[in-house]
């Protein structure tokens, strides 16, 4: 397995970019209400990225993607593909997943947005996926085992009842959109310690109901629920650092270190 180790100036510009990718969120953040279009949402992201940040998208057109960020409403698990004929209504959750590159690097990150009035059950399943994450974060630090993570987020997952998704891992991130290794959610046996200067993504995709998903034959993007159930998702890029791991992709509104340490 072709694992890559990045160097110090990669390391920065992973960070540089891992803040970028995390500027956009915050900034779509108060445009996800009711009445917009996730077209809207869509194009106001690209133009930000392109114009403000004076980066790209890597998303759009990736393997034939035919828009700038993935926007997955309610039993979408994710690549929703945005449509000026897709509103958003009082209820619905919406995860956000951006991928932004900059001098040739890359970052990851998705988050959940509630719109107006969302059932409890769909907020807990939302902070069901947080959770998990932020667990899965946790045990990153070098000497671990890759498999830990998967272990952190199902102890999540059946604490609350919920379902992680199979189909769907995280990835090595750098140079690459998609690097080694994978990385499950799910409990597993995934045998991989992990070392200083790897970088990959966490991203669990927490169902209320059954774990199976079904992509949609029309646009082969779309991945819904199989039993139409809700879905959420976060997302983060992470760099091994000695004694633990930073968050390269961490929101300002978030209530989470950024930098982790194991003594």
């Amino acid at each position: 397995m072709d694992i890559s180790l990045k160097s110090p100036s990669e390391i920065e510009k992973m960070r540089l970019v891992g803040d970028l990718t995390a500027k956009v969120l915050e900034m779509i953040k108060p445009y996800v209400v009711a009445g917009v279009t996730t077209s809207e949402l869509d194009d106001r992201m690209l133009e930000y990225i392109e114009k403000d940040l004076k980066a790209e998208s890597a998303d759009l057109g990736y393997q034939g993607y035919p828009r700038a960020t993935c926007i997955s409403v309610n039993e979408v698990v994710c690549h929703g593909i945005p449509s000026e004929h897709q509103k958003l209504h009082d209820g619905d959750i919406v995860n956000i997943d951006v991928t932004v590159r900059k001098d040739r690097y890359h970052g990851d990150s998705s988050c959940m947005y509630m719109v107006g009035n969302v059932a409890p059950r769909a907020k807990e399943l939302c902070r069901c996926a947080q959770e998990s994450m932020y667990a899965a974060i946790k045990t990153v630090r070098p000497g671990s085992n890759l498999a830990d993570i998967g272990d952190a987020i199902q102890r999540v997952a059946d604490r609350y009842r919920f379902s992680i998704v199979r189909d769907y891992c995280g990835h090595g991130i750098g140079a690459g959109f998609h690097e080694e290794p994978q990385v499950l959610h799910y409990r597993n046996d995934y045998d991989l310690l992990l070392e200083e200067g790897m970088c990959f993504t966490i991203e669990p995709m927490i169902n209320a109901g059954t774990w199976k998903c079904r992509t949609n034959r029309k646009d082969g993007w779309t991945v819904t629920t199989a039993d139409k159930q809700p879905s959420a998702q976060y997302e983060h890029t992470l760099l091994v650092i000695k004694g633990g791991c930073e968050v390269l992709t961490l929101r300002k509104d978030e209530n989470f270190p950024r930098i982790i340490t194991h003594s």
